[in-house]
């Protein structure tokens, strides 16, 4: 949308006092962003000693780059495109042939192309120091684009997890995946530069409850079966394969769905409907029906669920970096419009209550993007550090659980300091509003999170772990001591409020010593109020606004 010399002196009035947009930023330089993620590294140069300064350096300057180019008003531009122009079911050809395809703007093939050639789903894997920081970084930074491309690139990311633990996924599957490009094109992925990859887990009848579901499995051989059955849920179906869950003789097991089989035929893979969704329209999510479509075991026989629980894990960790990084993007839009925006003889931002509720809004999503960097460096550190690989079982959930909580409810106040045009399409915060809930949902919603920590702290390893680390910020850190103690010895704890305290101890912890941190420990657990901005007078308003504007 153009506003290269719009018109201002109209034939009934002039236009004034109307905040210009934001314009092309550099994402990187937001030091909630880059300040988390160097906050990370130095965990990792801590507890990852294959961590240099070096690699951290080459992240960083990735990061950077990457940054300018999400930041950009084009880039938001095809964000906004790729929602009014949903994507389009194409099951039948002309002829009346099944091709079952998915017609999209091109806005969404450049979005699909900035993320990929921009390593969202790749680094981690192919840059591997550091690469999981690296990648929640790009996840949060992508999020400023468009929530539903998100979608695709976090499972491709996420399935390379899986892929990679297997021979003949690794040999055959892992290059494709983790190629930093884009091939949208409708071929056997043997004949493409690059893969994408989707999931189809759940059932009409099951939903979260996986054991539920009823498709089967025939067996061909050599791990190779036919599926028969459907999915309530097959996110971005135009993907070139799909992990999903099909019952054997063995029991539940996971199996690799491509779009064509081996012979080169189109796989009988039938898009049944595009779902007619709250938000990210820009993504096809779908139901699917198997046909006897061809496919080939991932895993053990019957060890379905936790085959799948790897990429879950990751997913997860992407749940949380695309709240953060949205998040922050809707505070910094509020305070870029309140900078500019005038009203009772004052700039909104000199008000008083206004100053309250933006540093407020900042303050947590200062607290989302550490906490979001510090998941991802438990990640990084496990494969050489025992206690942080057990750690990253809780911690994970734990910070899925709150961030993707708190999303909707700093959109929505953020949104409301915009006033009326908040609420209308052109700002782009309605988009941003009717996204919020979908990370607390995808993945598992609240009380499936909530269950999942305990069911993680039941291992010993993890426990200990757990309580290694509580003990640790406790001491670390004397003013949350009550609340360290409180989830150290509440053994039977309501699980929704062990999740909220838990991540409140390591949100404090995850942001360094100083003013933000001190400003997060006052307003979340020394007197935290119920609603945005109700008790900001007793912090330092100026040092969180201050953050949040002066890089753009």
């Amino acid at each position: 949308m153009s506003s290269f010399r719009p018109r201002t002196d109209l034939s009934t009035h002039e236009v004034s006092n109307q905040p210009k947009a934001l314009g092309a930023v550099s994402l990187y330089a937001d030091p909630a962003v880059n300040e988390a993620v160097e906050n990370a590294f130095a965990r990792l140069v801590k507890d990852d000693k294959n961590f240099t300064a070096q690699a951290s350096r080459v992240q960083s300057d990735h990061l950077s780059a990457f940054g300018k180019n999400a930041g950009g008003e084009e880039a938001r531009e095809w964000g906004r495109l790729a929602n009014e122009n949903p994507p389009k079911l194409r099951a039948f050809n002309a002829q009346g042939q099944r091709i079952d395809e998915i017609e999209f703007h091109p806005a969404w093939h450049q979005l699909m192309t900035l993320g990929l050639e921009g390593g969202v789903s790749s680094r981690a894997w192919t840059h591997p120091d550091g690469g999981h920081v690296t990648h929640g970084a790009l996840m949060a930074m992508m999020a400023w684009t468009d929530g539903g491309v998100c979608c695709p690139i976090s499972m491709t990311y996420a399935v390379a997890s899986v892929l990679k633990d297997h021979d003949w996924t690794r040999n055959e599957w892992m290059p494709r995946v983790t190629h930093a490009a884009y091939d949208p094109r409708v071929l056997p992925a043997a004949q493409k530069t690059a893969a994408t990859m989707g999931m189809a887990m759940t059932e009409k009848q099951g939903g979260s409850d996986l054991r539920a579901n009823t498709t089967r499995a025939s067996a061909l051989g050599n791990d190779e079966v036919e599926l028969t059955g459907h999915k309530w849920f097959c996110s971005a179906p135009m993907c070139d394969a799909f992990l999903t869950l099909a019952y054997e003789e063995a029991g539940l097991s996971c199996f690799l769905v491509p779009r064509w089989r081996p012979d080169g035929s189109r796989n009988p893979m039938e898009i049944q409907r595009l779902k007619d969704k709250l938000g990210d329209h820009s993504n096809a999510s779908s139901e699917i029906e198997y046909r006897g479509a061809w496919a080939r075991r991932v895993g053990d026989p019957g060890r379905g669920i936790p085959t799948i629980i790897v990429m879950a894990h990751h997913t997860r960790y992407d749940c949380i970096t695309g709240s953060a990084g949205a998040m922050r993007k809707a505070v910094v839009m509020a305070a870029n419009f309140v900078h500019q925006r005038t009203a009772f003889q004052k700039k909104l931002i000199d008000q008083p209550l206004m100053r309250h509720v933006l540093a407020d809004l900042a303050l947590e999503s200062e607290a989302a993007m550490a906490l979001a960097m510090r998941v991802g460096a438990s990640f990084d550190a496990s494969a050489h550090n025992a206690h942080e690989a057990a750690l990253s079982r809780v911690l994970t959930p734990i910070a899925k659980y709150w961030i993707c909580k708190r999303q909707p409810s700093v959109v929505g106040e953020a949104l409301e300091c915009f006033g009326g045009v908040g609420f209308v399409e052109e700002t782009g915060m309605a988009r941003l509003y009717r996204g919020a809930p979908l990370n607390a949902i995808w993945e598992g919603s609240g009380n499936v999170i909530a269950l999942d920590i305990q069911r993680a702290l039941s291992d010993e390893k993890i426990a200990t772990a757990f309580a290694e680390e509580i003990t640790r910020i406790g001491d670390d850190i004397p003013a949350l001591t009550p609340l360290t103690d409180w989830v150290l010895q509440t053994k039977d704890a309501d699980p929704r409020l062990f999740a909220e305290r838990a991540a409140l101890i390591f949100s404090a912890d995850a942001l360094p010593g100083g003013p933000v941190r001190d400003a997060y420990i006052a307003l979340r657990l020394m007197a935290p109020s119920h609603l945005w901005g109700a008790n900001a007078s007793q912090i330092d308003c100026d040092i969180l606004i201050k953050r949040t504007v002066d890089w753009i």
